[in-house]
């Protein structure tokens, strides 16, 4: 045993993040004399010992379930037979991957068809289940997206633009005659590869519907990401995946493109509008919620006194998905009656939350901002929001100072939510009693501690390395570094709204569960190349950083693979591409990539039956959409591959809600 971990934390502290890997563990520190202990720590590992009652099932392989019909008289068939089924549905309730399924196998049961058209069935009820409110969006507030496979490919013009592929009216390809329309009608119509940008424009308010091309591979993963759940969604799937020979059922798209049909009472029911209010802060709200202080002007910011400011406003202001805001904002609205979730509607204001919950889900943001530019200084790390670091563009004493001020501003955001009397007497009604600030900022607080104490044993570790480092630690480690930040989040909302007695025992189990299935994600995500931040693929292994890619190997590794991992980790003679290329081949062998997704799943399925006992259906249905979008694959690329795979789709197209 390589790591004190001990000395971190006392004997209970170390018992609680035990129990986020396994409910039943006696505390860590008896593992090496207790048989038993032993046993636990294996069962998160093998899928094959005592299974867990789960909510979902394991993600298996999918692909014979992604079949489309081979003839249009079969597609035709099975998209009337979904439209009548999806008549009988309750459209007043969301629904989730695990019924939707059930509900394609259902359809297939009663037309007597197999299961390899499953995927494709499950399309279509979404599609119909969302087809009055797709037809009721206003054609400005729709967004067509196309596949970029579409194109003619040998004699396109088009480059691509930082928002997809800038398509021209050349009529090579049916993309033109789809976006000439669309375009006429008032459609935002995007061509390009990948999601974040998709995600910036709903998120940012500019779409509340779309209708989109893609294969059903793309399909499927899109039930997963519900980042964007409540935006209607009409969904033309391609006939198969093949990037360079593939084909649509073009009239399907030009028997909704053009149609607009009211409701009476039409709203948009999810997460986009938090998601929207949570934006606003940033893009909208920020100067009023924090007034900049000795960077009031452009002269002001470029001085000595002034560039501190300015770099930390700045490094806030903008980069990062602003996920942990959301959790606040949305935990605070979930606890309150869900008026930001049920009542949103494009045609009115926006919601807007208090500015004293608003300024409290800024300091988490800021707090999470520090703590990323410390951890990027700590492990040298390249590039962060698809830039360069700070340390490596403003010098490394900078970046700490720059760090330890955006700590400050999380300091000052909270006590300025707090309730304070004016020189007149009068109380701003908008406030949070001091206690709640109180309350808050203590949890804030442990949150640090915590992450700085996982941070803290992993640079200890990098001290004095060697790859005698079990599973059970890299999981502590992550459930340091990681959950904390979910916690205060999630806390803070819940604590603003009232009492949180109810939920002292859930809140901390459940983030550190999905915090731990977060961080084995971004393990996964290391050897693709993360492009949003780190840019290399690998580049934890190169840094000989603790993780649990390391730790599963290592365990199941035999003497020779051993000696073969202590080559690739330590002999820094050899070329990194050559290091990596090994290791990777080792970790495939030893089926650590399949573990590390196997383990992601037990903690999606350990904090989703926590959920289950939640008794309001607000908070019970956010901590769902927690556990989906924290734990969401975004990547379409198999960690296994050596290169990245180009994308033949642009947009996983969302066709549930959470």
């Amino acid at each position: 045993m390589s790591i004190a971990i001990t000395s971190l934390h006392e004997s209970d502290e170390r018992q609680e993040h035990s129990h986020a890997i396994d409910q039943d563990a006696p505390p860590p520190e008896r593992r090496n004399g207790d048989a038993a202990a032993r046993r636990r720590v294996s069962d998160i590992q093998d899928d094959d010992d005592e299974p867990m009652p789960k909510r979902k099932k394991i993600r298996s392989s999918t692909s014979h379930l992604k079949i489309v019909p081979e003839t249009l008289e079969l597609r035709e068939l099975v998209k009337a037979k979904a439209q009548q089924f999806a008549e009988k549905l309750d459209h007043s309730k969301p629904f989730n991957k695990t019924q939707l399924t059930a509900w394609s196998m259902q359809l297939l049961g009663e037309m007597s068809l197999p299961e390899k058209y499953s995927g494709f069935a499950a399309v279509m009820i979404g599609n119909f289940f969302w087809r009055r409110q797709f037809l009721a969006t206003p054609f400005e507030r729709r967004m067509l997206l196309l596949p970029h496979c579409l194109k003619h490919a040998e004699g396109c013009p088009a480059e691509y633009t930082e928002f997809g592929l800038d398509c021209e009216r050349c009529g090579a390809c049916t993309i033109a005659d789809y976006k000439v329309r669309a375009e006429q009608l008032g459609y935002k119509v995007l061509v390009a590869e990948g999601s974040p940008i998709v995600l910036k424009i709903i998120v940012g308010g500019y779409v509340d519907a779309i209708l989109g091309v893609a294969c059903l591979n793309v399909l499927e993963k899109a039930i997963d990401k519900v980042l964007i759940a409540g935006v209607p969604s009409y969904a033309v799937p391609l006939h198969s995946g093949d990037c360079h020979n593939t084909s649509l059922d073009e009239s399907w798209i030009w028997e909704v493109l053009d149609k607009y049909e009211p409701m009476p009472d039409q709203r948009l029911t999810g997460y986009v509008s938090v998601m929207r209010a949570a934006n606003r802060l940033f893009d909208e709200h920020f100067d009023r919620l924090l007034p900049r202080v000795r960077s009031k002007t452009p002269e002001a910011a470029a001085t000595p006194l002034g560039k501190t400011e300015d770099i930390s406003y700045d490094w806030l202001r903008n980069g990062g998905k602003r996920f942990r805001p959301f959790i606040t904002l949305a935990a605070y609205d979930a606890a309150t009656g869900g008026s930001c979730l049920k009542n949103f509607d494009s045609s009115t204001q926006p919601f807007e939350f208090p500015d004293s919950v608003a300024r409290v889900a800024m300091s988490i943001e800021a707090f999470h901002k520090a703590s990323l530019v410390h951890d990027d200084i700590e492990d040298d790390d390249l590039f962060r929001y698809g830039r360069e670091t700070l340390h490596r563009t403003h010098g490394l004493g900078p970046a700490i100072n720059v760090g330890d001020h955006l700590i400050g501003l999380g300091y000052k955001l909270i006590a300025a939510s707090r309730t304070q009397t004016s020189e007149s007497g009068a109380h701003d009604h908008n406030a949070i009693p001091a206690d709640v600030a109180c309350d808050v900022l203590e949890r804030m607080a442990a949150a640090h501690i915590k992450l700085c104490d996982g941070q803290g044993a992993e640079m200890f570790w990098q001290q004095n390395p060697t790859l005698d480092f079990t599973p059970l630690d890299a999981l502590q480690i992550y459930a340091l570094k990681t959950s904390p930040a979910f916690e205060a989040a999630l806390y803070a909302g819940l604590r603003m709204a009232g009492s949180v007695e109810k939920y002292e025992s859930l809140v901390g189990p459940f983030c550190r569960h999905v915090g731990i299935g977060f961080q084995i994600l971004n393990d996964l995500k290391d050897w693709r190349g993360d492009h949003d931040n780190k840019m290399v693929a690998g580049q934890d292994a190169l840094a000989l950083r603790p993780t649990l890619m390391m730790s599963l190997a290592w365990q199941a590794a035999n003497a020779e693979q051993r000696q073969l991992m202590q080559r690739c980790y330590f002999d820094r003679e050899e070329e990194d591409t050559i290091r990596l290329a090994r290791l990777r081949r080792l970790y495939e062998e030893l089926g650590v990539f399949e573990k590390a997704e196997r383990l992601i799943e037990k903690s999606r399925d350990r904090a989703e039956l926590l959920a289950d006992d939640v008794e309001s259906d607000d908070i019970r249905q956010l901590l769902y959409f927690l556990v989906d979008t924290i734990m969401a694959d975004e990547q379409d690329k198999d960690p296994r591959d050596s290169m990245p795979k180009p994308t033949s789709i642009l947009i996983p197209l969302p066709v549930t809600t959470a």
